[in-house]
């Protein structure tokens, strides 16, 4: 292993491909493919300790069952050999003391995604998640949704495919919409092999009927199933993804033109949160311009990894993009402001054309995210406004209690001065306005505070509560 001192590659010299970068999938498909993974295209650390297996020992075990899958989180403890970050950079420098860490936590990650989906291989060890089925045996495969497809739709070209199904084009063969493209989603029932993989595709359906008719969604039009497939008919968008964008700007943007961006995907997460949705899985490549339009609206799209969560709860489970998951998220105990810090990294890399937290595996990035502070002493960053720095280092604040809310970052001097819009109503209004409503007088006296202390608008309502 020794000492990784190399400088993190900009988006234009890395292009995204190869070892160590953010992964691409689909890349010229310009309509939603559902394909989602951390897998990426970085090598295991696992294969750089076969190197050095007869000079060095191997990590101490697990602790805990052999059947028992910790958080990637306890390998990142206080007593971790893991050094600081060299100065001024990102990524930190992987110099071990005595024995290595555990194997590489991507490793839990892939196998509880191929798990999730039935693509184990044999023989493969796997985080054991409940009672599984084999090849999806006995799984009822029955959605509920409608059976006509084929009579709404005419089905064209292939745009785009991934590990669970495939994107193609189709037309509406009748009705106020006929001759209006779209774009379909085929899963095929073959490659549901476990309970969980059809729950995934029954509520990624759900979600995308609750969030219906925001500007920067994806729009939903209706889910259709026959004996072989489950089709999710959606909006066709055919601006291309805002990865191609960042790429074709030679990997970064003006501060106006990233405000542009970062506004849009704010109010369509902010959206998603009031309406009790995590998407989980944020990045470039999930969002698409409607058109080649330099000033198209961007969408966001791909729900498969979404999940409900309601205001006091918290997900455990570890999915999302290698690149862009938050820290908590490596720790099993999130919510939605998981989603902010994937806006974070995003916001960076519109600004400065480069990754935030970088290295060459996918375990070291997953250190990164967990142990490093980002560089903001390279260039561009000196010439950015100070708002601008400020606004990213809110949103990229490791510990989520103090991370903005998605409605707070679009109050952020930053973005507030820059242009004339409705600022979405903050999903901490319902979760302070819970516990107002369960509380004693003294209690909701305090929570009046707290509301005005976070300079979050006060419900109208809650005047009138005594």
């Amino acid at each position: 292993m020794g000492i990784c001192t190399s400088k993190p590659k900009s988006l234009k010299e890395s292009n995204f491909h190869g070892s160590g970068v953010i992964p691409t999938q689909n890349k010229d498909n310009p309509v939603p493919a559902g394909d989602n993974n951390v897998n990426g295209n970085s090598e295991e650390i696992s294969s750089n300790f076969d190197e050095k297996k007869e000079d060095l020992e191997v990590g101490k075990k697990s602790p805990f069952f052999s059947f028992y899958s910790p958080s990637p989180a306890y390998f990142f403890s206080k007593k971790s050999p893991l050094r600081s970050p060299a100065p001024g950079n990102g990524t930190p420098r992987r110099i071990f003391k005595g024995k290595f860490p555990p194997p590489s936590p991507a490793k839990h990650i892939r196998a509880l995604l191929a798990k999730r989906h039935g693509t184990v291989k044999p023989n493969e060890a796997t985080i054991p998640e409940g009672k599984e089925v084999e090849a999806g045996a006995g799984l009822d495969k029955s959605f509920g949704f409608s059976k006509n497809f084929y009579n709404k739709y005419e089905v064209g070209e292939e745009v785009g495919r991934g590990h669970f199904g495939y994107t193609c084009r189709a037309k509406f063969k009748k009705g106020e919409l006929t001759g209006q493209e779209v774009a379909v989603k085929v899963i095929p029932k073959a490659k549901m092999t476990t309970a969980i993989a059809i729950e995934d595709v029954r509520k990624e359906v759900k979600i995308l009927r609750a969030l219906t008719g925001h500007d920067n969604l994806i729009k939903f039009y209706d889910a259709y199933e026959d004996h072989d497939n489950v089709y999710i008919v959606m909006e066709l968008c055919e601006g291309g993804e805002l990865l191609d964008r960042i790429l074709s700007r030679g990997g970064k943007y003006t501060e106006d033109d990233a405000k542009t961006v970062i506004i849009q995907i704010l109010n369509a997460v902010a959206f998603c949160h009031l309406q009790g949705v995590v998407h989980r899985d944020l990045k470039p490549e999930n969002f698409l311009f409607t058109s080649k339009d330099e000033n198209s609206q961007l969408k966001a799209i791909d729900f498969g990894l979404s999940d409900f969560v309601k205001p006091d709860e918290r997900l455990n489970d570890i999915v999302g993009s290698a690149y862009y998951v938050a820290p908590e998220v490596l720790h099993r105990a999130y919510s939605t402001e998981a989603d902010v810090w994937s806006i974070g990294v995003i916001a960076y890399i519109l600004l400065c054309g480069s990754r935030p937290f970088w290295a060459r595996t996918e375990s070291g990035i997953f250190r990164a995210v967990v142990k490093a502070e980002p560089s903001y002493e390279e260039q561009p960053w000196p010439t950015l406004s100070p708002e601008a720095k400020d606004f990213v280092k809110r949103l990229l604040n490791k510990d989520p209690r103090k991370r903005m809310t998605a409605a707070q970052a679009m109050c952020h001097p930053w973005i507030k001065n820059s242009n004339d819009y409705k600022v979405p109503l903050d999903i901490l209004v319902f979760k302070l306005m819970k516990a107002y409503m369960r509380s004693s007088p003294l209690r909701k006296a305090a929570l009046r505070v707290s509301i005005c202390y976070r300079k979050i608008p006060l419900p109208h309502f809650l005047n009138d509560i005594p």
